[in-house]
């Protein structure tokens, strides 16, 4: 009996798990171009802190070394290889779903985020499109809910959607929130 019932729970696991919608397959780029914006400051940091260790060499004449640049033509490379690898994978683990209870996605490569809004809890639904996105052809949806004290921003953030994902999206969210109100009423 015990094997029969977690049988089931797997069956039921995976067709739940077919359920959730991936993100725009170009949304791989939009989380590898966020990252290398973090690359970029990382080396140009590395390059002003190392103007600090000046290298004295004969006497008191003060040369500054930028033989350490040499490994960045191995480094940045290797880095860039790497970002992009996590950016797939943070892609691949990016999934959301409308259920019949609330918004829900589930994100992280290394520590797994579960994340489910209430639909009565949804105050606002907002399509923002920055110069990357337009150029991708993306958008992110912002979720704005009653009670998100001390969230910096949405706390139903899903970026990489499509422009009319987006869309009929936020409308069906705005449905959603409205019938959960009006329910309660």
């Amino acid at each position: 009996m015990g094997s029969l019932w977690i049988s089931a729970m797997e069956a039921s696991y995976t067709s739940y798990t077919w359920q959730m919608k991936q993100l725009d397959s170009k949304a791989v780029w939009s989380f590898f171009f966020g990252s290398s914006n973090l690359l970029l400051m990382v080396i140009v940091l590395v390059i002003w802190f190392s103007s600090f260790f000046i290298d004295f060499r004969e006497g008191d004449s003060k040369e500054f070394s930028l033989e350490f640049l040499d490994w960045l033509w191995i480094i940045v490379p290797v880095a860039l290889i790497l970002l992009f690898v996590w950016s797939k994978l943070a892609y691949h683990f990016y999934r959301y779903e409308l259920t019949d209870v609330g918004f829900r996605k589930e994100l992280g490569v290394i520590y797994k985020v579960y994340v489910t809004i209430p639909y009565d809890r949804i105050q606002n639904v907002d399509i923002y499109r920055g110069i990357l996105e337009r150029i991708l052809g993306l958008s992110t949806l912002d979720i704005q809910t009653a009670g998100a004290g001390g969230v910096v921003g949405a706390e139903g953030r899903l970026p990489g959607l499509s422009r009319e994902v987006a869309e009929q999206l936020r409308d069906e969210l705005i449905q959603r929130a409205r019938q959960s109100k009006n329910q309660g009423l």
